[in-house]
């Protein structure tokens, strides 16, 4: 116990300065997985009826990214109005989306090994 409060005791406060270069990289970043997930979304369900439901089922994965995506613009806004209720109740579920896609991608390569 008392190796846990020395440890507490030796840390130094530093300050981080983020890089000039952070926020628009991270905000191309974001607008650009956004744009790319939103034309899989439109191409996969505009193909859909050709290429059967496989790929209907990589849309709705496509759709969850989309999903996703926004959720950082959320929580990017809960960090910038300072309201800690709205930051921790979309930052606790901004992995939901994303195992949803994973399941959506599953189902459709399930799909795939079923032909019509």
């Amino acid at each position: 116990m008392s190796l846990v409060a020395t440890l507490l005791l030796a840390q130094v406060e530093t300050r981080y300065s983020q890089p000039i270069w952070f926020i628009p990289v991270a905000g191309l970043m974001l607008v650009a997985g956004v744009l790319t997930w939103l034309i899989a979304a439109v191409l996969g369900f505009a193909r859909a009826r050709a290429f059967g439901p496989s790929t209907r089922w990589f849309a709705f994965a496509a759709v969850c990214m989309i999903i996703y995506h926004l959720q950082f613009l959320l929580l990017a806004v809960g960090l910038l109005l300072d309201n800690p209720g709205m930051t921790l109740s979309i930052g606790a579920f901004f992995n939901l989306f994303a195992v949803l896609a994973a399941l959506c991608s599953t189902m459709g390569f399930i799909r795939l090994t079923h032909p019509r």
